[in-house]
């Protein structure tokens, strides 16, 4: 290999350095201002680079909404919907899929069809027929309002049903061989070799349900149903000015159990890929 090529290769190695790094620090400049100004007893200006830096530290707006009994709420109202709408989403849409990829039934392809249809209709257009449904059932300002329409998710199943169709058959056949029944050869044999979509299933579902906004803002109507995202939005309307300071130490504490469900899932999402890697 000729050094000019040699020479080429380093130029566009750096170049690809430089464009990453431009793109990891204006990604982490929004997120260094956020917890730089939580850590601040007063202020939230941004004249320079020496603002991000929050001297001195305090960490007086984390105990000012901790001490506040509806921010408690909030957390516990998020962590309720998010926790049970992803378990019912892990559920049911690796059955839904598995039935899909798997089993012969009356109906199965214009089902199919049908939930993909679904794909193509944007969430807000749902939310009026959503809300007078909720409305008529009187479980307005329930926690059943906001986790029962979120149970399953078609592009949820979309995902399931094709991560089940590229799996063996063989484990399957030889469970049945064994009199396994059906509902025992999907909980023991398919269920668990789905770790991987279950774990893109899993942060996905509690991505999207976490920072949820617009369904709890129309289906809640009390500070103890809110959830966090209408709840931080509550200190962005001060009466002469926003409480920035409180609103940033409530965005960061809405941000850690998003890296905690991160951290143990992306475990199986490797392992997925590993195990794919070395077939």
């Amino acid at each position: 290999m000729s050094s000019r090529m040699v020479g080429a290769r380093d130029r566009g190695h750096w170049l690809i350095v430089i464009g990453l790094s431009i793109g990891l620090v204006t990604m982490l400049l929004p997120l260094v201002w956020m917890v730089g100004t939580s850590l601040k007893a007063v202020g939230a200006g941004l004249g320079g680079l020496s603002d991000l830096l929050p001297w001195p530290v305090s960490l007086k707006n984390y105990r000012d909404i901790l001490a506040s009994g509806p921010f408690g709420r909030y957390f516990l109202n998020s962590a309720v919907v998010a926790i049970v709408v992803v378990a019912g989403n892990i559920l049911f849409s690796a059955m839904v899929g598995y039935a899909f990829a798997r089993r012969r039934f009356v109906g199965k392809g214009p089902l199919w069809w049908g939930l993909l249809a679904t794909l193509m209709v944007p969430k807000q257009v749902t939310m009026i027929p959503i809300y007078v449904l909720t409305a008529k059932l009187h479980l307005i300002n329930t926690y059943t309002a906001l986790i029962a329409p979120f149970l399953v998710d078609a592009f949820n199943v979309f995902l399931m049903r094709s991560y089940i169709e590229q799996l063996p058959h063989d484990l399957e056949e030889a469970a049945r061989v064994d009199g396994a029944s059906e509902w025992r050869i999907f909980f023991n044999v398919v269920f668990p070799l789905t770790r991987p979509a279950l774990a893109v299933v899993g942060i996905n579902t509690f991505l999207v349900n976490w920072n949820n906004f617009l369904y709890p803002l129309i289906l809640t109507n009390s500070d103890s149903m809110r959830t966090l995202p209408v709840g931080l939005a509550l200190y962005a309307q001060g009466e002469n000015s926003v409480s920035w300071g409180h609103l940033m130490a409530g965005s960061c504490l809405s941000t850690l159990p998003i890296l905690v469900v991160f951290v143990i899932f992306q475990r199986h999402i490797i392992e997925g890929i590993t195990a794919g890697a070395g077939k």
